[in-house]
Protein backbone atom coordinates (compact mmCIF):
# COMPACT_ATOMS: atom_id res chain seq x y z
CA UNK A 1 0.00 0.00 0.00
CA UNK A 2 1.21 3.24 -0.86
CA UNK A 3 1.03 5.83 1.71
CA UNK A 4 -0.65 9.50 0.80
CA UNK A 5 0.24 12.42 1.74
CA UNK A 6 -1.84 14.58 4.21
CA UNK A 7 -1.66 17.70 6.19
CA UNK A 8 -1.92 18.08 9.40
CA UNK A 9 -2.24 20.59 12.40
CA UNK A 10 -1.11 20.98 15.99
CA UNK A 11 -3.79 20.42 18.19
CA UNK A 12 -4.01 20.48 21.88
CA UNK A 13 -5.97 18.05 23.17
CA UNK A 14 -6.38 16.13 26.57
CA UNK A 15 -4.84 12.94 27.49
CA UNK A 16 -7.78 11.29 28.36
CA UNK A 17 -9.36 11.42 25.09
CA UNK A 18 -6.06 9.85 23.25
CA UNK A 19 -5.76 6.34 22.33
CA UNK A 20 -3.22 3.73 22.26
CA UNK A 21 -4.10 0.95 19.60
CA UNK A 22 -3.46 -2.42 21.05
CA UNK A 23 -3.30 -3.97 17.06
CA UNK A 24 -0.13 -2.43 16.28
CA UNK A 25 1.51 -0.16 18.63
CA UNK A 26 4.00 -1.85 20.85
CA UNK A 27 3.63 -2.12 24.95
CA UNK A 28 4.44 0.49 26.78
CA UNK A 29 7.68 0.11 28.74
CA UNK A 30 8.09 1.85 31.55
CA UNK A 31 11.65 1.87 32.02
CA UNK A 32 12.03 4.24 28.85
CA UNK A 33 8.93 6.48 30.84
CA UNK A 34 11.19 6.73 33.46
CA UNK A 35 13.99 7.57 31.66
CA UNK A 36 11.87 10.30 29.87
CA UNK A 37 10.82 11.67 32.97
CA UNK A 38 14.75 12.19 34.37
CA UNK A 39 15.78 13.86 31.51
CA UNK A 40 12.96 15.81 30.74
CA UNK A 41 13.26 18.64 28.72
CA UNK A 42 9.79 20.72 27.17
CA UNK A 43 11.97 22.03 24.88
CA UNK A 44 13.45 18.85 22.68
CA UNK A 45 9.66 17.19 23.06
CA UNK A 46 8.18 15.67 19.86
CA UNK A 47 4.48 16.21 19.52
CA UNK A 48 2.90 12.85 19.57
CA UNK A 49 1.41 11.85 16.12
CA UNK A 50 -2.10 11.24 16.03
CA UNK A 51 -5.06 10.43 13.75
CA UNK A 52 -8.10 11.50 14.01
CA UNK A 53 -10.68 9.21 12.41
CA UNK A 54 -14.49 8.40 13.54
CA UNK A 55 -14.63 10.38 16.02
CA UNK A 56 -11.37 9.16 17.87
CA UNK A 57 -7.91 11.28 18.69
CA UNK A 58 -6.13 7.58 17.79
CA UNK A 59 -2.11 7.43 19.09
CA UNK A 60 -0.16 6.82 15.96
CA UNK A 61 3.79 7.82 17.51
CA UNK A 62 4.33 9.05 20.80
CA UNK A 63 2.48 6.95 23.92
CA UNK A 64 5.92 6.67 25.93
CA UNK A 65 5.72 10.97 25.76
CA UNK A 66 2.46 10.95 26.96
CA UNK A 67 2.04 8.96 29.78
CA UNK A 68 5.63 10.85 30.54
CA UNK A 69 3.94 14.15 30.68
CA UNK A 70 1.26 12.45 32.93
CA UNK A 71 3.98 11.34 35.28
CA UNK A 72 5.19 14.63 35.30
CA UNK A 73 1.87 15.82 36.44
CA UNK A 74 1.04 14.25 39.38
CA UNK A 75 -0.23 11.26 37.05
CA UNK A 76 -3.45 13.36 36.45
CA UNK A 77 -4.75 13.84 32.35
CA UNK A 78 -3.95 16.70 30.89
CA UNK A 79 -3.69 18.96 27.87
CA UNK A 80 -1.16 17.81 25.17
CA UNK A 81 0.20 19.48 22.14
CA UNK A 82 -0.33 16.69 19.52
CA UNK A 83 0.59 16.63 15.65
CA UNK A 84 -2.86 15.87 14.26
CA UNK A 85 -3.67 13.65 10.90
CA UNK A 86 -7.46 13.41 9.02
CA UNK A 87 -8.39 11.19 6.71
CA UNK A 88 -6.22 7.78 7.11
CA UNK A 89 -7.65 5.00 7.33
CA UNK A 90 -6.48 2.13 10.02
CA UNK A 91 -4.26 0.37 7.84
CA UNK A 92 -2.22 3.51 6.94
CA UNK A 93 -2.27 4.16 10.56
CA UNK A 94 -0.19 0.92 11.02
CA UNK A 95 2.08 1.51 8.26
CA UNK A 96 2.85 5.15 9.25
CA UNK A 97 4.10 3.51 12.51
CA UNK A 98 5.88 0.95 10.83
CA UNK A 99 8.33 3.45 9.23
CA UNK A 100 8.59 5.70 12.22
CA UNK A 101 12.25 7.17 12.28
CA UNK A 102 13.94 10.02 13.63
CA UNK A 103 13.65 10.03 17.87
CA UNK A 104 11.55 7.57 17.89
CA UNK A 105 12.87 4.28 19.33
CA UNK A 106 13.65 1.75 16.57
CA UNK A 107 11.17 -1.38 16.13
CA UNK A 108 12.18 -4.53 16.76
CA UNK A 109 11.54 -6.82 13.45
CA UNK A 110 8.72 -7.99 15.40
CA UNK A 111 6.95 -5.12 16.03
CA UNK A 112 7.22 -3.56 12.23
CA UNK A 113 6.10 -6.83 11.20
CA UNK A 114 2.44 -7.10 13.41
CA UNK A 115 2.15 -2.96 12.48
CA UNK A 116 2.62 -4.52 8.52
CA UNK A 117 0.40 -7.17 8.64
CA UNK A 118 -2.25 -4.67 10.08
CA UNK A 119 -1.51 -2.55 7.25
CA UNK A 120 -2.37 -5.03 4.63
CA UNK A 121 1.56 -4.59 3.40
CA UNK A 122 1.21 -7.71 0.52
CA UNK A 123 5.22 -8.60 1.55
CA UNK A 124 4.77 -9.01 5.09
CA UNK A 125 1.43 -11.24 4.25
CA UNK A 126 3.17 -13.03 1.64
CA UNK A 127 6.02 -13.95 4.06
CA UNK A 128 3.34 -14.87 6.78
CA UNK A 129 1.57 -17.40 4.29
CA UNK A 130 5.35 -18.87 3.35
CA UNK A 131 6.37 -19.60 7.27
CA UNK A 132 2.67 -20.75 8.11
CA UNK A 133 3.09 -23.21 5.37
CA UNK A 134 6.29 -24.74 6.62
CA UNK A 135 4.03 -25.22 9.75
CA UNK A 136 5.89 -22.35 12.01
CA UNK A 137 4.74 -19.39 13.68
CA UNK A 138 6.56 -15.47 12.86
CA UNK A 139 7.19 -14.37 16.68
CA UNK A 140 5.89 -11.01 16.61
CA UNK A 141 6.17 -10.78 20.17
CA UNK A 142 9.95 -12.44 20.80
CA UNK A 143 8.52 -14.60 23.13
CA UNK A 144 10.95 -17.68 22.20
CA UNK A 145 8.29 -21.08 22.13
CA UNK A 146 8.07 -24.25 20.01
CA UNK A 147 6.90 -23.58 16.30
CA UNK A 148 7.71 -20.01 16.79
CA UNK A 149 10.60 -18.02 14.89
CA UNK A 150 11.78 -15.16 16.95
CA UNK A 151 14.73 -14.30 14.55
CA UNK A 152 12.31 -12.59 12.35
CA UNK A 153 14.48 -10.56 10.46
CA UNK A 154 16.72 -13.34 9.88
CA UNK A 155 13.65 -14.95 8.18
CA UNK A 156 12.34 -12.00 6.72
CA UNK A 157 15.73 -11.59 4.39
CA UNK A 158 16.22 -15.18 4.04
CA UNK A 159 12.77 -15.08 2.01
CA UNK A 160 13.36 -11.95 0.31
CA UNK A 161 17.09 -13.50 -0.81
CA UNK A 162 15.55 -16.74 -1.80
CA UNK A 163 11.86 -16.57 -2.44
CA UNK A 164 9.16 -18.25 -1.15
CA UNK A 165 9.40 -21.79 -2.59
CA UNK A 166 12.88 -22.48 -1.35
CA UNK A 167 11.82 -20.71 1.99
CA UNK A 168 9.14 -22.62 2.81
CA UNK A 169 10.93 -26.02 1.96
CA UNK A 170 14.27 -25.16 4.35
CA UNK A 171 11.60 -24.16 6.98
CA UNK A 172 9.43 -27.73 6.80
CA UNK A 173 12.65 -29.46 6.66
CA UNK A 174 13.88 -27.94 10.19
CA UNK A 175 10.21 -27.85 11.53
CA UNK A 176 9.87 -31.65 10.71
CA UNK A 177 13.27 -32.81 11.67
CA UNK A 178 13.35 -31.15 15.09
CA UNK A 179 9.45 -30.66 15.48
CA UNK A 180 9.84 -27.52 15.89
CA UNK A 181 12.36 -26.96 18.71
CA UNK A 182 13.12 -23.72 19.89
CA UNK A 183 16.58 -24.05 19.32
CA UNK A 184 16.30 -25.40 15.55
CA UNK A 185 15.42 -22.22 14.73
CA UNK A 186 17.83 -20.14 15.42
CA UNK A 187 18.94 -17.54 13.05
CA UNK A 188 22.20 -19.81 11.96
CA UNK A 189 20.55 -22.63 11.34
CA UNK A 190 17.84 -20.94 9.40
CA UNK A 191 20.24 -19.47 6.90
CA UNK A 192 22.52 -22.64 6.69
CA UNK A 193 19.02 -24.40 6.10
CA UNK A 194 17.99 -22.07 3.01
CA UNK A 195 21.86 -21.67 1.43
CA UNK A 196 21.57 -25.80 1.68
CA UNK A 197 18.56 -25.60 -0.28
CA UNK A 198 19.25 -23.39 -2.93
CA UNK A 199 22.57 -25.15 -3.87
CA UNK A 200 21.61 -28.05 -4.10
CA UNK A 201 17.39 -27.77 -5.14
CA UNK A 202 17.61 -30.59 -7.77
CA UNK A 203 19.82 -33.21 -6.34
CA UNK A 204 19.13 -34.13 -2.71
CA UNK A 205 16.59 -35.89 -1.41
CA UNK A 206 14.45 -34.20 0.58
CA UNK A 207 13.45 -37.04 3.08
CA UNK A 208 16.94 -38.09 3.33
CA UNK A 209 17.63 -34.60 4.50
CA UNK A 210 15.03 -34.35 7.68
CA UNK A 211 15.74 -37.90 8.62
CA UNK A 212 19.55 -37.00 8.52
CA UNK A 213 19.27 -33.94 10.63
CA UNK A 214 16.72 -35.74 13.00
CA UNK A 215 19.90 -37.96 14.27
CA UNK A 216 21.59 -34.96 16.14
CA UNK A 217 20.43 -32.13 18.64
CA UNK A 218 20.01 -28.93 17.09
CA UNK A 219 22.72 -27.71 19.04
CA UNK A 220 25.26 -30.05 18.39
CA UNK A 221 24.99 -28.65 14.71
CA UNK A 222 25.24 -24.78 16.38
CA UNK A 223 28.55 -25.68 18.42
CA UNK A 224 30.08 -27.81 15.28
CA UNK A 225 29.55 -24.64 13.14
CA UNK A 226 30.56 -21.65 15.75
CA UNK A 227 34.13 -23.36 15.79
CA UNK A 228 34.19 -23.13 12.00
CA UNK A 229 35.18 -19.88 10.12
CA UNK A 230 33.68 -17.89 7.68
CA UNK A 231 30.13 -16.67 6.89
CA UNK A 232 27.37 -17.98 9.44
CA UNK A 233 25.25 -19.04 5.72
CA UNK A 234 28.10 -20.96 5.00
CA UNK A 235 29.24 -22.78 8.11
CA UNK A 236 25.65 -23.82 9.09
CA UNK A 237 25.10 -24.93 5.31
CA UNK A 238 28.33 -27.35 5.63
CA UNK A 239 27.50 -28.63 8.89
CA UNK A 240 24.10 -29.22 7.15
CA UNK A 241 26.12 -30.59 4.16
CA UNK A 242 28.27 -32.85 5.95
CA UNK A 243 25.14 -34.71 7.96
CA UNK A 244 23.20 -35.20 5.09
CA UNK A 245 26.38 -37.10 3.17
CA UNK A 246 27.16 -38.58 6.46
CA UNK A 247 28.93 -41.84 5.02
CA UNK A 248 26.64 -42.92 1.99
CA UNK A 249 28.90 -42.81 -1.00
CA UNK A 250 25.09 -43.01 -2.97
CA UNK A 251 23.87 -40.27 -1.63
CA UNK A 252 27.48 -38.32 -0.98
CA UNK A 253 26.42 -34.53 -2.52
CA UNK A 254 29.65 -32.39 -3.65
CA UNK A 255 30.79 -29.18 -1.60
CA UNK A 256 29.35 -25.81 -2.90
CA UNK A 257 29.95 -22.54 -2.17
Amino acid sequence: MKLRTYPYKEIAINSAFLEIPAEYQRKLQMSKVKQMVAEFNGIVVNPPKVSYREGRYIVIDGQHTIVGLKVLNGGEDLSIVCRVYTGLTKEEEALVFAQQTGASTPLSAGAKLRAKLVGQDAEAHAFLAATEAAGLQLGTDNVRANRKIVCVSTALKEFRQYGSDIYTEGLRAIAEAWDGDPDSLRSGIIQGMMRFIALYKDEYKYDRLVKRLATIYPMKLVRDADAMSGAASYRYMMQILILYNGCSKKNMLPIKL
